[in-house]
């Protein structure tokens, strides 16, 4: 069953690693415009977006943003709220409005409604129809994470996994933060596993895939649980097509990788930055001086290159 609304939507640090992949890192920022054209997914920043006034129209543009964690408070950020305002209203902004926004979890750092409700009012602002996979601060009320499948997960199954597809590109929805332990790796289950093979079965090689979660499905640094414990089993899944996007958040900062026909790519957090992996004693808000806070929460350009090539990833601030 494929689901969606009836109008259906980068201190940078890179180098090859030990199997020739490129990856390259980028600190927390708002949020990736993304372009689908013949199959092949380009993202461009937000920013960069709003200032070509030459750009040629594409088939059709979505949106990425990621870790909002309305309600976060703390040094770290003061006011994420405000920063997600800040978001939106870039978006609103773009010259060509965008087919859809894709948010890929932690709308809420402490699940409460009211963090929620804050959330909806500022992005709704976008007037994009809006897709939702959940993060683990959405995983905390209660009936662990009850409020939000109540929000987000209408006609979702599950703990609101989903498909849809949209000028011949198909999208998948994936939940990986259930009964997620500190410090641990996340998890798809073998129902949804289940559920994903049934769901790409009919679909041809030659179909564009676009599958978004909120902890990255490739394991970036396990030791902070920054990985899925069984993404292997998904990916296989995925093996047999020829473009497969995966786009993920959780981490705050930009990591991508280009593996086969797959290209990873790990989101900006809207709220806050956190360390690059094994920098610091343990994942968290990262304290920077107060007058930089939005020159880590910049803006990324992304160009997919098609096949096998490397992806360039360059820095767009939002101040400084």
């Amino acid at each position: 069953m494929r689901n969606g609304p009836d109008d259906t939507p980068e201190r940078a640090a890179a180098g090859l690693d030990r199997r020739g992949f490129l990856e390259c890192m980028t600190w927390a920022g708002t949020g990736l415009l993304w372009t689908l054209s013949g199959g092949l997914p380009h993202g461009v920043g937000i920013a960069s977006a709003a200032a070509a006034e030459t750009s040629a129209v594409t088939p059709f543009t979505f949106l990425q943003i990621s870790d909002s964690h309305v309600g976060f408070d703390k040094p770290a950020n003061p006011d994420a709220t405000a920063t997600l305002r800040e978001a939106i209203a870039q978006v609103k902004a773009l010259p060509v409005k965008p087919a859809f926004m894709i948010h890929t979890g932690d709308v809420s750092h402490l699940s409460k409604d009211k963090e929620f409700d804050d959330a909806d009012q500022i992005i709704r602002e976008a007037g994009l129809p809006v897709f939702y996979v959940p993060g683990e601060h959405d995983m905390l009320d209660e009936g662990q994470g009850a409020a939000w499948l109540a929000r987000y997960g209408r006609d979702t199954r599950g703990a609101g996994w989903f498909s849809f597809d949209r000028d011949g590109v198909h999208f998948v929805g994936l939940v990986n933060v259930v009964n997620l332990k500190a410090g641990g790796l996340g998890n798809l289950g073998a129902e949804q596993l289940e559920w994903l093979e049934r769901d790409l079965a009919g679909l041809s090689a030659s179909t564009p895939i676009v599958v978004f979660a909120h902890i990255p499905l490739w394991t970036v640094y396990p030791e902070w649980g920054w990985g899925t414990a069984d993404g292997a089993q998904a990916l296989g899944s995925l093996a047999r097509f020829g473009s497969v996007t995966v786009l993920n958040g959780h981490i705050h900062q930009v990591m991508q990788k280009v593996e086969g026909n797959v290209a990873f790519h790990t989101a900006r957090s809207t709220a806050f930055p956190q360390p690059a992996p094994g920098t610091a004693p343990s994942p968290g808000p990262m304290k920077v001086p107060a007058g930089d806070l939005r020159k880590v929460l910049g803006i990324a350009t992304v160009d997919v290159v098609a096949g096998r090539g490397p992806l360039a990833v360059v820095d767009r601030p939002l101040a400084g």
